[in-house]
Protein backbone atom coordinates (compact mmCIF):
# COMPACT_ATOMS: atom_id res chain seq x y z
CA UNK A 1 0.00 0.00 0.00
CA UNK A 2 2.59 2.67 1.27
CA UNK A 3 2.39 5.96 2.99
CA UNK A 4 0.09 8.48 2.07
CA UNK A 5 0.08 11.97 3.69
CA UNK A 6 -4.09 13.63 4.24
CA UNK A 7 -4.55 16.56 5.54
CA UNK A 8 -6.23 16.50 8.81
CA UNK A 9 -9.18 19.00 9.36
CA UNK A 10 -8.12 22.25 11.47
CA UNK A 11 -9.66 23.39 15.60
CA UNK A 12 -12.35 25.61 14.96
CA UNK A 13 -11.56 29.24 16.90
CA UNK A 14 -11.62 28.72 20.60
CA UNK A 15 -11.67 24.66 20.43
CA UNK A 16 -7.75 24.39 19.77
CA UNK A 17 -7.24 22.57 23.04
CA UNK A 18 -9.89 20.41 23.44
CA UNK A 19 -9.00 19.54 19.26
CA UNK A 20 -5.63 18.90 21.04
CA UNK A 21 -7.05 16.66 23.40
CA UNK A 22 -9.65 14.72 22.14
CA UNK A 23 -7.25 13.66 18.84
CA UNK A 24 -4.71 12.50 21.92
CA UNK A 25 -7.18 9.96 23.09
CA UNK A 26 -8.39 8.57 20.15
CA UNK A 27 -4.72 8.87 18.56
CA UNK A 28 -2.98 6.93 21.64
CA UNK A 29 -6.67 5.02 22.36
CA UNK A 30 -5.97 6.31 25.94
CA UNK A 31 -9.78 7.63 27.68
CA UNK A 32 -9.52 8.91 30.93
CA UNK A 33 -11.86 7.35 33.60
CA UNK A 34 -14.48 10.33 35.30
CA UNK A 35 -13.33 11.09 38.90
CA UNK A 36 -15.43 9.82 41.60
CA UNK A 37 -17.33 12.80 41.84
CA UNK A 38 -18.36 12.80 38.29
CA UNK A 39 -19.27 9.63 38.10
CA UNK A 40 -21.66 10.15 41.29
CA UNK A 41 -23.19 13.24 38.89
CA UNK A 42 -23.86 10.52 36.09
CA UNK A 43 -21.18 11.00 33.78
CA UNK A 44 -19.71 8.48 31.73
CA UNK A 45 -16.29 7.42 29.81
CA UNK A 46 -17.11 8.47 26.11
CA UNK A 47 -16.58 5.86 23.48
CA UNK A 48 -14.21 5.97 20.62
CA UNK A 49 -16.52 6.51 18.23
CA UNK A 50 -18.59 9.26 20.51
CA UNK A 51 -15.16 11.17 20.82
CA UNK A 52 -14.20 10.70 16.82
CA UNK A 53 -17.89 12.30 16.18
CA UNK A 54 -16.77 15.59 18.79
CA UNK A 55 -13.42 15.46 17.06
CA UNK A 56 -15.27 15.88 13.85
CA UNK A 57 -17.76 18.35 14.91
CA UNK A 58 -15.22 20.74 16.27
CA UNK A 59 -12.81 20.93 12.92
CA UNK A 60 -12.74 22.76 9.77
CA UNK A 61 -12.30 20.69 6.79
CA UNK A 62 -9.16 21.26 4.48
CA UNK A 63 -10.90 21.39 1.60
CA UNK A 64 -12.63 24.55 3.23
CA UNK A 65 -8.99 26.00 3.52
CA UNK A 66 -7.81 24.87 -0.62
CA UNK A 67 -11.09 27.14 -1.32
CA UNK A 68 -12.47 24.15 -3.01
CA UNK A 69 -15.63 25.25 -4.72
CA UNK A 70 -18.51 23.07 -3.29
CA UNK A 71 -21.72 21.63 -4.87
CA UNK A 72 -24.54 23.52 -3.92
CA UNK A 73 -22.92 26.80 -2.56
CA UNK A 74 -20.38 27.91 -5.59
CA UNK A 75 -21.30 28.19 -9.02
CA UNK A 76 -18.48 27.11 -11.05
CA UNK A 77 -18.67 23.67 -8.75
CA UNK A 78 -22.28 23.50 -10.40
CA UNK A 79 -21.24 24.03 -13.77
CA UNK A 80 -18.60 21.01 -13.21
CA UNK A 81 -20.79 18.99 -11.78
CA UNK A 82 -23.21 19.84 -14.95
CA UNK A 83 -20.72 18.95 -17.12
CA UNK A 84 -19.71 15.63 -16.01
CA UNK A 85 -23.43 15.01 -16.27
CA UNK A 86 -23.21 15.33 -19.63
CA UNK A 87 -20.14 13.45 -20.04
CA UNK A 88 -22.02 10.27 -19.11
CA UNK A 89 -23.73 7.51 -21.20
CA UNK A 90 -26.73 6.36 -18.87
CA UNK A 91 -27.74 9.57 -17.62
CA UNK A 92 -30.36 9.39 -14.69
CA UNK A 93 -32.55 12.24 -14.07
CA UNK A 94 -30.18 14.91 -13.24
CA UNK A 95 -31.85 16.26 -9.89
CA UNK A 96 -31.16 13.24 -8.63
CA UNK A 97 -27.42 12.99 -9.78
CA UNK A 98 -27.02 16.56 -7.97
CA UNK A 99 -28.49 15.54 -4.66
CA UNK A 100 -25.87 12.81 -4.56
CA UNK A 101 -23.42 14.73 -4.84
CA UNK A 102 -24.64 17.86 -2.85
CA UNK A 103 -22.02 19.17 -0.70
CA UNK A 104 -18.86 17.36 -2.77
CA UNK A 105 -16.02 19.32 -2.95
CA UNK A 106 -14.19 19.79 -6.01
CA UNK A 107 -10.85 19.95 -5.28
CA UNK A 108 -9.21 20.57 -8.97
CA UNK A 109 -10.50 23.65 -8.95
CA UNK A 110 -9.40 25.22 -5.49
CA UNK A 111 -7.99 28.47 -5.44
CA UNK A 112 -4.65 27.24 -2.56
CA UNK A 113 -2.61 25.37 -5.51
CA UNK A 114 0.01 24.89 -2.68
CA UNK A 115 -2.31 22.52 -1.22
CA UNK A 116 -2.65 20.44 -3.91
CA UNK A 117 0.63 18.37 -4.67
CA UNK A 118 1.53 17.05 -7.97
CA UNK A 119 2.60 13.16 -6.16
CA UNK A 120 -0.66 11.76 -5.62
CA UNK A 121 -1.81 8.40 -4.71
CA UNK A 122 -4.31 7.01 -7.43
CA UNK A 123 -7.76 6.65 -6.39
CA UNK A 124 -7.08 9.62 -3.46
CA UNK A 125 -7.94 12.92 -3.27
CA UNK A 126 -6.05 15.66 -4.91
CA UNK A 127 -5.00 17.64 -2.27
CA UNK A 128 -3.10 13.62 -0.44
CA UNK A 129 0.51 13.79 -0.73
CA UNK A 130 1.94 10.34 -1.51
CA UNK A 131 4.49 10.05 0.92
CA UNK A 132 6.25 6.67 -0.50
CA UNK A 133 7.88 8.57 -2.74
CA UNK A 134 10.05 10.00 0.02
CA UNK A 135 11.24 6.80 0.62
CA UNK A 136 13.39 6.80 -2.59
CA UNK A 137 14.94 10.13 -1.07
CA UNK A 138 16.80 8.03 1.67
CA UNK A 139 20.14 8.60 -0.10
CA UNK A 140 19.57 12.41 -0.59
CA UNK A 141 18.47 13.40 3.11
CA UNK A 142 19.03 10.86 5.57
CA UNK A 143 16.46 7.91 7.11
CA UNK A 144 15.27 10.12 10.29
CA UNK A 145 13.99 12.88 7.96
CA UNK A 146 12.45 10.46 5.79
CA UNK A 147 10.91 7.88 8.67
CA UNK A 148 9.28 11.23 10.05
CA UNK A 149 6.90 11.22 7.37
CA UNK A 150 5.11 7.96 8.75
CA UNK A 151 3.88 9.89 12.12
CA UNK A 152 0.79 11.46 12.17
CA UNK A 153 1.16 15.18 13.20
CA UNK A 154 -0.90 18.04 13.99
CA UNK A 155 -0.13 21.13 12.94
CA UNK A 156 2.80 22.30 14.65
CA UNK A 157 5.01 19.47 14.24
CA UNK A 158 3.77 19.55 10.29
CA UNK A 159 5.18 23.09 10.00
CA UNK A 160 8.54 22.46 11.63
CA UNK A 161 9.12 18.55 9.53
CA UNK A 162 7.84 20.76 6.62
CA UNK A 163 10.43 23.79 7.41
CA UNK A 164 13.06 21.40 8.31
CA UNK A 165 12.76 19.66 5.36
CA UNK A 166 12.75 22.86 3.27
CA UNK A 167 16.06 23.83 4.86
CA UNK A 168 17.77 20.70 3.78
CA UNK A 169 16.66 20.96 0.39
CA UNK A 170 17.51 24.19 -0.03
CA UNK A 171 21.17 22.72 1.02
CA UNK A 172 20.93 20.45 -1.44
CA UNK A 173 20.04 22.74 -4.32
CA UNK A 174 22.71 25.35 -3.42
CA UNK A 175 25.52 23.03 -3.63
CA UNK A 176 24.24 20.95 -6.89
CA UNK A 177 22.86 24.36 -8.64
CA UNK A 178 19.26 22.95 -8.65
CA UNK A 179 17.53 26.04 -7.18
CA UNK A 180 15.08 26.32 -9.87
CA UNK A 181 13.86 23.05 -8.70
CA UNK A 182 11.99 24.97 -5.57
CA UNK A 183 9.50 26.97 -8.15
CA UNK A 184 9.12 23.88 -10.43
CA UNK A 185 5.22 22.69 -10.13
CA UNK A 186 5.79 19.36 -12.44
CA UNK A 187 8.27 16.58 -11.74
CA UNK A 188 11.56 17.49 -13.70
CA UNK A 189 12.48 15.60 -16.61
CA UNK A 190 15.00 12.30 -16.45
CA UNK A 191 14.98 9.17 -14.59
CA UNK A 192 13.54 8.69 -11.46
CA UNK A 193 16.72 7.81 -9.51
CA UNK A 194 18.24 10.92 -10.21
CA UNK A 195 18.72 13.85 -8.15
CA UNK A 196 17.01 16.10 -9.62
CA UNK A 197 13.56 13.54 -9.26
CA UNK A 198 14.45 13.17 -5.72
CA UNK A 199 14.97 17.15 -4.82
CA UNK A 200 11.80 17.66 -6.56
CA UNK A 201 9.92 15.05 -4.15
CA UNK A 202 11.45 16.85 -1.04
CA UNK A 203 10.69 20.06 -2.32
CA UNK A 204 7.12 19.45 -3.22
CA UNK A 205 6.32 17.72 0.57
CA UNK A 206 8.55 20.23 2.02
CA UNK A 207 5.66 23.09 0.67
CA UNK A 208 2.94 20.72 1.23
CA UNK A 209 3.55 20.65 4.86
CA UNK A 210 4.74 24.27 5.48
CA UNK A 211 1.42 25.18 3.61
CA UNK A 212 -0.57 23.21 5.81
CA UNK A 213 1.04 23.32 9.09
CA UNK A 214 0.58 27.61 8.22
CA UNK A 215 -3.06 27.11 7.82
CA UNK A 216 -3.32 25.37 11.50
CA UNK A 217 -3.28 21.47 9.67
CA UNK A 218 -1.79 18.46 10.54
CA UNK A 219 -1.67 15.33 8.60
CA UNK A 220 -2.67 11.53 8.82
CA UNK A 221 0.29 9.10 7.68
CA UNK A 222 -1.70 5.98 5.93
CA UNK A 223 0.30 3.14 5.67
Amino acid sequence: MGLDMRPLGKPKPGLEKRFAEVFQMISTNKIPEPSFWDKLKGKKTPTKDELLKEWFDIQIDSYETIKAPRVGRDAEADLWLKERYEELDNKPMYDEFLQEHQGYYVIRLAKERDGLPCYVSFGQDENVFRGQFLADCMDLIGEELVAEAWKTKLADETLDYGQRLMQKADEIAQEKKLAYLKNQDSPPDGEPESIESKLHIVYSLAKWLVFYGKNGHGYEADY
